[in-house]
């Protein structure tokens, strides 16, 4: 007779259900599709999630707090919609990656007086583009995920997403209105072109197989450069 299998360490499992969500989505994918990933049969799935749900709350927690999935209970259970946009607040509370951003969208400050506006763009372009690289897996994860679940698209595209635009969009707004960078003819479309460009380099050309030859550091470099060239200072400064 043969003996129970081991259990799996829960790690496995949820590095499992994150490649499986990543590719595929959430409706498409399918619990059997995560059972073939760790070479499970489809119901000793169960014996770590109960749920599709629950393997997404659980990939979720993987890529946003790792620390924590050791501690789950198993079978994770089945998360409430509540429960996901809770665990993805709980990550996003936390702006600590994005002070520089904070800050300065609130206008020029003594701190900020110490850079010139070039300086001021450089140091946040270089903020954002670390913060996305950093948490590149997590971001794909949720907007790859986000458009077949309104709940957590309504705080992706609508709430988290915009509002780190809008931020970007006050901080040229002010130091345009200042005299320290030249107009733009739209700042939310400026602001928009910030994200979209790090955005690509630091995380969506990842999955690009025409992009593999480019260097993290060259297209870090680039990316700086090209922005802070895009938006020039008046030549007024002191």
């Amino acid at each position: 007779m043969r003996g129970r299998m081991p259990m799996r360490p829960l790690e496995e499992i949820a590095d499992a259900a994150v490649a499986v969500f990543l590719e595929r989505g959430f409706r498409p994918a399918g619990i059997s599709d995560v059972a073939a990933a760790l070479g499970l049969s489809h119901g000793a799935v169960y014996t770590y999630a109960k749920s599709k749900q629950a393997l997404f709350h659980l990939a979720l927690t993987r890529v946003l707090q790792p620390g924590a999935v050791g501690g789950m209970a198993v079978p994770v259970p089945s998360p409430s919609a509540g429960e996901i946009i809770a665990l993805v607040e709980s990550w996003a509370g936390d702006r600590s990656g994005l002070a520089l951003l904070t800050e300065a969208a609130s206008g020029p400050s003594e701190s900020s007086g110490r850079l010139s506006a070039a300086a001021e763009v450089e140091a946040l372009v270089d903020e954002l583009y670390t913060f996305v690289e950093r948490n590149r897996v997590a971001l794909q994860l949720v907007e790859r995920c986000a458009e077949e679940l309104p709940e957590l698209a309504q705080w992706y595209f609508v709430q988290w997403r915009r509002s780190t635009i809008e931020l970007i969009g006050a901080f040229l707004a002010t130091r345009i209105e200042a005299g320290l960078l030249r107009p733009v003819p739209d700042v939310p479309v400026a602001a928009r072109f910030i994200v979209e460009t790090v955005a690509w380099f630091a995380m969506h050309r990842h999955g690009d197989p025409d992009s593999r030859m480019l260097a993290d550091d060259d297209c870090r470099r680039t990316v700086r450069h090209l922005l802070v060239a895009a938006f020039p200072t008046t030549g007024g400064e002191s």
